[in-house]
């Protein structure tokens, strides 16, 4: 099989030409002709189409690939999870059930395994209530929040898939969410998501899954301490004082679990690691379509359009965008009492009337104004802490206009409204923000501006602070992907450093997966 890549197809021209435009370009007739990516270019705005990549075969392939730079084999999508050549006495333990532990449960539970998987939060519908809760009443439930729960954090984001990460699992996760019911478009959007509406209902369908495979998954189950003899991990102990035996735990308790890293700091070895800090900057969504496609602005056949920005300042500081929302709104993040920090969502259809993406400065463990392997932590707590008490309390968010942030003065709302809830105070940034972060945004924001035209627009609203980009820690482990201190523990996915976004986060717990596999090699 060929893959042929750069098959321009105009926004007006059907997905059925492509064969036709694929025989043109390898001077052969074509069979078997599948879609396997599809990509908006809109580097030149007088010239918007879409570009697709190929697979599909023909009679001669040798003379073809000969013929055509623009096609080479296809790579193989043959993964799939191992078997077990032993089956263990105790049930291995799956810590958290965010895309992480998800992905690892569902690995272990197709090799016969039986999983326990221990979350803290709630199932995707109770998570919902909550949720919404929170944005309608500004009650937050500690346990059972935007960070905790079924489906982690991704689950009440935009759902995005894109990754930079380049694995031969990725063909085999997007292939589990569509049977699990994602829609079939991600197998093939250069950007694919889900959306918020629609990922905790197949979150819920990969849980039944595992669960029909003889896993267990457990809700409202905090991890609080785990015991050990020899260097070796023997138990996991619960909230509710439940001790589980278990010679292997998969750790993936997401980048928000500060209570967990607390705990495993005086049991292995951790560090801080680099991270970013910011605000959410929100547009209107028409804005951003007309920045991005000129006029072919608002055609039919092109979805909401998205941007990602970076820049290095001329003090070597470094600020970039990161989870762009197209169509969707500010979401409170909060999941300590007292503290605000916010995310970015969006549904599937991405139609509502702002686009937000968090405005990040980049930052080093050299910068945290805290020391160990937990500064990174603190800090994050420092900045929500004061928020929640500048905004006024009841889980506000504190809000900005870009002109005000770049010039000073009141913040004056035009037609750029904050989609945060529950509700907003209006406030200078710069009292919440300490200056290694407020002046990275203030230098970056003129040009980004020079890239997507209304960026810096003094319309434009700023929501703070966004501090869960990633997590700040890592937590160490050797080849065989367990930590060096503690032999059965399996440190995986954002929380414990090791990925970030939900496709390195499902990737990595299937590494973690297989190396626990492997270990029951007799």
């Amino acid at each position: 099989m060929i893959r042929l890549r750069n098959v321009a197809l105009a926004l007006d021209e059907p997905e059925s030409l492509l064969a036709e435009k694929a025989e043109r370009t390898l001077g052969c007739p074509v069979r078997q002709v599948t879609l396997a990516r599809k990509a908006v270019d809109a580097r030149r705005k007088a010239d918007v189409h879409f570009v697709c990549t190929l697979d599909l075969t023909v009679a001669d392939e040798a003379a073809a690939l000969a013929r055509c730079p623009d096609a080479s084999p296809a790579p193989a999508s043959d993964y799939a999870p191992p078997t077990a050549a032993a089956l263990p006495a105790e049930q291995p333990v799956v810590v958290g059930f965010g895309p992480a532990g998800m992905f690892a449960a569902l690995a272990l539970a197709m090799a016969g395994l039986r999983p326990l998987v221990l979350e803290r939060g709630e199932d995707a519908a109770r998570r919902t209530e909550k949720v919404a809760r929170l944005r309608r009443e500004g009650v937050l439930d500690p346990e059972s929040n935007i960070q905790f729960g079924e489906g982690g954090a991704g689950a009440f984001s935009d759902g995005k898939l894109s990754t930079g990460v380049k694995d031969r699992r990725i063909p085999w996760v997007l292939r589990q969410l569509v049977d699990a019911g994602a829609p079939a478009d991600i197998l093939t959007d250069a950007k694919p998501h889900i959306g918020t509406d629609l990922l905790p209902g197949v979150c819920a369908a990969l849980r039944r899954r595992i669960e029909a495979l003889g896993g267990e998954v457990r809700f409202s189950t905090r991890l609080d301490a785990l015991e050990s003899r020899g260097g070796r991990l023997t138990a996991a102990v619960t909230a509710a004082g439940e001790r589980i035996p278990c010679p292997a735990l998969i750790l993936a308790c997401g980048h928000s679990a500060r209570d967990t890293f607390e705990m495993l700091c005086k049991l292995i070895p951790m560090a801080p690691k680099p991270f970013a800090m910011g605000v959410r900057i929100e547009h209107l969504q028409s804005d951003t379509d007309a920045a991005q496609y000129g006029p072919f602005a608002g055609h039919p056949a092109l979805p909401p359009a998205d941007y990602a920005l970076a820049c290095q300042l001329p003090d070597g500081r470094r600020c970039y965008t990161f989870c762009m929302c197209p169509g969707g709104e500010v979401v409170p993040a909060a999941s300590e009492p007292g503290m605000v920090c916010t995310n970015g969502a969006s549904p599937y259809k991405r139609n509502y009337v702002n686009s937000n993406a968090a405005l990040l400065a980049a930052l080093s463990p050299e910068d945290f104004p805290h020391p160990g392997p937990l500064g990174g932590v603190a800090w994050q707590r420092e900045l929500e802490r004061r928020a929640y008490e500048i905004a006024g309390g009841g889980y506000r968010a504190p809000v900005q206009t870009v002109g005000s942030f770049l010039r000073g003065g009141a913040s004056r709302f035009g037609r750029v409204r904050p989609s945060y809830g529950p509700e907003v105070t209006a406030v200078d940034l710069r009292d919440i923000l300490p200056p290694v972060i407020a002046d990275t945004l203030a230098g970056a924001l003129p040009l980004f501006d020079r890239k997507l035209k209304g960026f810096a627009a003094p319309d434009g609203v700023l929501t703070g602070p966004e501090t869960r980009s990633s997590s700040p820690v890592r937590m160490l482990r050797t080849d065989a992907l367990q930590s060096p201190a503690l032999s059965g523990l399996y440190p995986c996915g954002e929380g414990a450093g090791w990925a970030g976004g939900i496709m390195s986060a499902a990737v990595d717990g299937l590494k973690c997966a297989e190396a626990l596999i492997a270990s029951l090699s007799p």
